[in-house]
């Protein structure tokens, strides 16, 4: 063994780059020209060699499995049969290339049954891929072990890449490519054979968009199509259809009759179900999945309901509505040093087309090529024959005279200037061919044949010509197979759009939040004492609004989360932590909770281009003794689960890093109050802490030296509010009134004692709000 020094990192990228160029090229990406990956080409040559046709019987699928894996594509049978039965489902592929017989899946998501048990054939689709393999119209190499030989690529006559499609991720690049229908992809050819200078747009004429087999819709405008397919990239957006039955007993039914592409129907039924249970649409009552092989999942729905707005719902909250990604990448051939190798590339639309056409010709030359050998190969020996016709009795003289086949060959040759090839062939000729009626059989034969050659040589001769003859063969093609359009172009669809409020009850209601984080809904509140709590815990905030109002939760590390107050647990019991409903970090709280009804706290909606914030404002004050007023307009509508900043916070404050303490609706004629760990309390007047036009710092609430020292709580107070108390470690407590510790904001503040510390400020007891008045 002989060992040499190399370096790790180059040997990895090599290495990594023989790896990366194997996925693209040999597993991942189709080809432009017959639209397939190897692993497809590889069971589609196996089966039409094995004889496995669509004119034949149905075989084992295990045995094609066997013959594939064994001769062409060495990476195990799972992959070889997942790829076969994709082949031949009928909701993946428009137009599937293998034709099953048993369990090969449904659009439920249900997979296929084992390959022992499922049977399959050719297709006659796939036949208009392979029919032309046996007229040397392709380059074949080696198989793995170099046994066996497979095509390089397929002589397809369809564009099969657009009107199936193809998915798949390599190293570094994936391919996602919707299909179309036949139909259209083959008028959309021979226009660009009409007018090869025909641009995208004048193709998306002929192709309207993806023709995907499960149906649905497309509501992706034309601008937004013509985007996608000029620059090979972009997503579609697709939907399920529906119509609505009203049954003479019994709730309207909304019948959903097809689903976007790749989404499993008992996704949507799940999701839809998920809907119902949580009674997130009330109006909606029950969902059943009624498939056979035609989708029909039934929504029914309260009398009197507009099935539009129930949908908008779906579409919006299910799996009815999603986004189709292209992305048109696919191999395509390079002229190199070594012949046409392929090298990925992401077309637009004209691209894959003129790639495919040449390809095509490509293969008619080929082909016209073959066919004119074989004719002129058979001209040839009918020549021959018509020449010993013309002296058969001087013919049959030098035979019976031959030693033996081969004397009786070279006489024939040297007497009537004959080939090798001709003198066989009448050698081996039957003698009743020689009666009267069979030559003249030959010579019919030999004029017919000599006008087929007059006319492949024509062809192979005029460029114009074989582009009529591709034309006309791509013609016959779909009126063969082409059929309807499985998916409707709509468009922009001039529908009613989602309202979060249009399927809300409106009703008053009590929202509770516990000191622990806890927080539920209740149509009424009559005794804070004796509503359920766990062990340990308290109620620390109680807002009432209408359903469709929002409800704002402030928290310790400046983020403000808000949804509407119907979408709180409606319960009796502890209800649901918050952290359920929104994305809270690790340590984060809720501080305050409000509520926006106009009823208790008006917030109009933000004003556009405002010189300053506008009214009703908040204060907060932060344990690094920050304090800052902030709009609530910037939080009235509901927010994501992560939520939106009110306040930047100071990271580097000690022990942790800063939180905020206290927050609450800010009029601006209250004082401010607040209390340290140390013994320090200060009062100033609301109106010195500045508005922030967005989520800062603040300012200089109360000066803090001790780097153990930390506010511990603060409160707005006017001169009728209960005092701030301070709690001592000994329990001893300290009130901070509005008229005590009054000082300009930013000093230390009054020392209230000397020795220990504080431990905590006494929170607000929560009182029930009214439902008539503002708090």
């Amino acid at each position: 063994m002989q060992i040499q020094d190399a370096s790790l990192s180059e040997e990895t990228q090599k290495r990594y780059l023989n790896y990366a160029l194997s996925v693209v090229t040999s597993r991942a990406l189709p080809d432009v020209r017959d639209g397939l990956k190897p692993v497809q080409r590889r069971i589609l040559y196996g089966m039409h060699r094995g004889g496995v046709r669509a004119d034949g019987r149905y075989v084992k699928c295990a045995r094609v499995v066997g013959e594939v894996m064994g001769k062409y594509h060495p990476h195990g049978d799972s992959s070889i049969y997942d790829a076969l039965v994709r082949m031949a489902q009928p909701f993946t592929l428009r137009v599937p290339l293998v034709d099953g017989q048993g369990n090969f899946g449904n659009a439920d998501g249900d997979g296929a049954a084992a390959m022992r048990y499922t049977e399959c054939k050719l297709s006659r689709a796939a036949g208009e891929l392979l029919n032309e393999l046996d007229k040397d119209t392709v380059d074949f190499r080696p198989n793995y072990d170099g046994v066996e030989e497979e095509p390089v690529v397929l002589p397809a006559r369809f564009p099969n890449l657009l009107v199936n499609g193809s998915s798949g991720i390599a190293v570094g690049m994936a391919t996602s490519i919707p299909p179309h229908n036949l139909g259209e992809v083959i008028d959309a050819t021979i226009a660009v054979i009409d007018e090869p200078d025909l641009a995208v747009k004048g193709i998306l004429k002929f192709i309207k968009g993806p023709d995907f087999p499960t149906g649905g819709q497309v509501i992706s405008t034309k601008r937004e199509l013509e985007d996608v397919y000029t620059t090979g990239q972009g997503s579609v957006k697709v939907r399920g259809t529906w119509k609505l039955e009203e049954p003479a007993k019994g709730n309207p039914q909304i019948i959903i009759t097809s689903i976007p592409y790749a989404v499993e129907r008992k996704t949507v039924v799940e999701k839809i179900a998920e809907v119902i249970i949580a009674k997130k649409l009330p109006v909606l009552l029950d969902v059943r999945d009624e498939s056979t092989d035609e989708t029909r999942v039934v929504c029914e729905i309260k009398k009197g309901t507009d099935p539009q707005l129930v949908m908008a719902y779906l579409f919006k909250h299910t799996p009815l509505s999603t986004n189709v990604q292209v992305n048109l990448t696919c191999l395509v051939p390079v002229k190199g040093a070594s012949g046409e190798v392929p090298a990925p590339e992401r077309l637009d639309l004209k691209a894959m087309l003129r790639h495919f056409l040449d390809f095509r010709m490509q293969v008619v030359v080929r082909r016209l090529g073959y066919d004119l050998k074989v004719v002129q190969r058979r001209i040839h020996i009918l020549e021959g024959f018509v020449t010993i016709f013309d002296a058969l009795d001087e013919t049959i003289r030098i035979i019976r005279k031959s030693q033996n086949k081969a004397d009786a060959a070279e006489k024939l040759m040297k007497r009537f200037e004959l080939s090798a090839e001709q003198v066989d062939a009448i050698l081996e000729l039957r003698l009743y061919r020689l009666a009267q009626l069979e030559i003249n059989i030959i010579r019919e034969e030999l004029e017919e044949k000599r006008k087929e050659a007059k006319r492949l040589q024509q062809l192979l001769s005029s460029e114009a010509a074989r582009w009529k003859l591709i034309r006309a063969e791509l013609l016959e093609l779909k009126t063969t197979y082409a059929d309807r359009r499985a998916t409707k172009i709509v468009g922009d669809a001039n529908e009613p759009e989602y309202d979060a409020e249009a399927f809300i009850i409106e009703e008053d209601a009590f929202v509770l939040l516990s000191q622990q984080g806890w927080v539920k809904r209740q149509g009424s509140v009559k005794d804070l004492a004796s509503t359920r709590v766990r062990e340990g815990d308290a109620v620390q905030d109680v807002v009432f609004g209408s359903t469709k109002a929002s409800v704002a939760f402030f928290s310790n590390f400046g983020a403000c989360y808000v949804c509407r107050i119907v979408d709180v647990q409606a319960t009796t019991g502890y209800g649901n932590p918050v952290q359920t409903m929104f994305k809270l970090a690790d340590g984060e709280r809720i501080v305050k909770m409000l509520s926006f009804d106009p009823r208790q706290l008006d917030v109009p909606p933000e004003i556009e281009n405002a010189p300053e914030p506008q009214p009703p404002y908040a204060l907060a004050v932060t344990k690094g003794g920050m304090c800052m007023r902030f709009s609530l307009r910037a939080h009235r509508e509901p927010s994501t689960r992560a939520g939106r900043k009110y306040v930047r916070l100071t990271p580097d404050f000690p022990k942790g890093g800063d939180e905020v303490v206290y927050v609450d609706v800010c009029r601006g004629d209250e004082k401010l109050a607040c209390a340290t760990a140390e013994g320090h309390a200060l009062v100033c007047m609301a109106d010195e802490v500045p508005i922030l036009a967005g989520a800062g710092k603040g300012v200089k609430l109360i000066k803090i030296d001790d780097p153990n020292d930390a506010v511990l709580g603060a409160r707005l107070m006017k001169d009728s509010h209960a005092p701030l108390v301070l709690e001592h470690e000994n329990g001893k407590t300290y009130e901070i009134t509005v008229w005590t510790h009054l000082v300009a904001r930013g000093n230390k503040g009054s020392e209230l004692f000397k020795r220990g510390r504080a431990v905590r400020v006494h929170p607000v007891e929560p009182t029930v709000p009214s439902l008539e008045e503002k708090g």
